[in-house]
């Protein structure tokens, strides 16, 4: 039997809950899980929308590996410059022209390097660069330097999502999506070894609108105002997946979906 490694996704941090539940659930998450590579989707990590330095560093002490983040990484003037100083802290590769950060990096754990990228939508989000093809330019690039290739995909429309997957199947370990905050129940493994999950949910107030006090966003729906909804006060749910990766053939071998209950 060939090497194994076992890759956990954990899913849209949100707001105070969110970070307090993957402060206090990450670690047994990850042991129960038996990850060796943890990575963590930050993007929403303060106060619903974006990320600030501090809260990065308060992630990778939580344990993650890498960060991950989508198209609010940029609500926070500080961490645009901040994204040019840590190399595990990823912004969507296809964005276009020279914006700070990157959208792949390689971490090695245990002797296997692993290569994240990440990429992010364009149907019902911000026209911006193709990221089928940034996805194929990411994996020439970082193809010599890595044994394992993971693809996180921010992005709206399953159907794109979908795609991509196919797209990419046999060519990356997985693509698993992020960005709706609400997990879904269609983790696979595509035919030529890519595993696949829609979105992998979100770590976030249980009580909630995807992560938003309830009241509030039942008004805006109501009213049709603009109105700034505040993320909800309450316990919150780590949500995620693990693979477990076959690392000399590149391939997914199983996927399961995690969401636990964190008391806080």
């Amino acid at each position: 039997m060939g090497r194994r490694t076992t890759v956990l996704f954990v899913g849209d941090i949100v707001g105070q809950p969110g970070q307090r539940a993957l402060t206090l659930g990450l670690k047994g998450l990850a042991k129960r899980a038996g990850a060796d590579l943890v990575i963590v989707n930050g993007e929403n990590a303060d106060d619903g929308h974006g990320i600030k330095p501090v809260t990065v560093e308060k992630l990778f002490s939580a344990g993650a590996d890498v960060i991950t983040t989508g198209n609010h990484v940029w609500f926070y003037r500080e961490i645009r410059e901040y994204l040019e100083t840590r190399d595990h802290l990823l912004r969507p590769a296809n964005y276009p022209g020279r914006l700070p950060g990157v959208g792949g990096t390689v971490v090695e754990r245990g002797g296997i390097r692993y290569a994240v990228l990440q990429v992010q939508g364009r149907e019902r989000m911000a026209p911006i660069d193709c990221p089928f093809r940034k996805a194929r330019e990411l994996l020439r690039d970082l193809r010599s330097k890595a044994d394992v290739f993971l693809c996180e995909f921010h992005a709206e429309a399953p159907a794109e999502k979908e795609a991509l997957a196919y797209y990419l199947d046999g060519t990356v370990a997985c693509v698993v999506g992020t960005h709706t905050h609400v997990q879904t129940a269609d983790e696979r493994v595509f035919p030529q070894g890519t595993g696949y999950i829609t979105d992998i949910g979100m770590s976030g107030p249980r009580r909630s609108i995807i992560g938003f006090d309830v009241k509030e966003s039942i008004r805006r729906s109501l009213t049709q105002l603009p109105i700034r909804t505040e993320v909800a006060d309450n316990p919150a749910d780590l949500c995620g997946v693990s693979l477990a990766i076959d690392v000399d053939t590149g391939r997914t071998l199983d996927m399961h979906r995690h969401r636990q209950e964190v008391s806080v």
